[in-house]
């Protein structure tokens, strides 16, 4: 399913089978936000299926957002534990990834920054009734005219 924004320049792929590889040579450079540990372990799996046949590389983001009259700053034990989190589900993907975390006033703000422009932008969110974060970010990152690929994780996935 694609869906496209009027006003935008980017689109969402929700649940694709594949990346649109048909007019595409070269390394792709994807974007995973890190959200929750199990869901991004079962995207970067998906990952490597979906870029079959690619040079793929996979740019792992995790914002900590800072609250305006907090100092803005990041606990060392708070850095080093996203660090640490983001180095072990890169050592799990077979896709070459660089961790990258990213200290801002808030988490839109945070992957604003860390993107580039018209960047190809991999997100996992589980089915619910309401909007998930997920989805939220989905929404925002294709208005900025990002290309985003949504895609919905089992809870079973999460587990394997």
């Amino acid at each position: 399913m694609l869906v496209r924004n009027m006003q935008s320049r980017g689109e969402l792929r929700i649940d694709p089978g594949q990346l649109g590889t048909d007019a595409f040579s070269g390394e792709l450079e994807l974007v995973v936000p890190f959200t929750d540990p199990c869901l991004t372990r079962a995207l970067l799996r998906k990952a490597v299926a979906l870029t079959a046949g690619l040079q793929a590389r996979i740019s792992l983001v995790a914002v900590h957002a800072v609250p305006f009259p907090a100092d803005f700053r990041c606990q060392t034990a708070t850095h080093a534990f996203l660090v640490d989190r983001l180095t072990e589900l890169a050592a799990e993907c077979p896709l070459p990834v660089d961790p990258l975390v990213v200290l801002a006033r808030s988490r839109e703000e945070g992957f604003r920054y860390a993107l580039r422009r018209e960047s190809t932008v991999l997100l996992g969110t589980r089915r619910h009734f309401w909007r998930t974060s997920e989805e939220c970010l989905a929404r925002m990152l294709v208005s900025d005219g990002h290309k985003v690929a949504l895609l919905h994780i089992e809870k079973e996935e999460t587990n394997a």
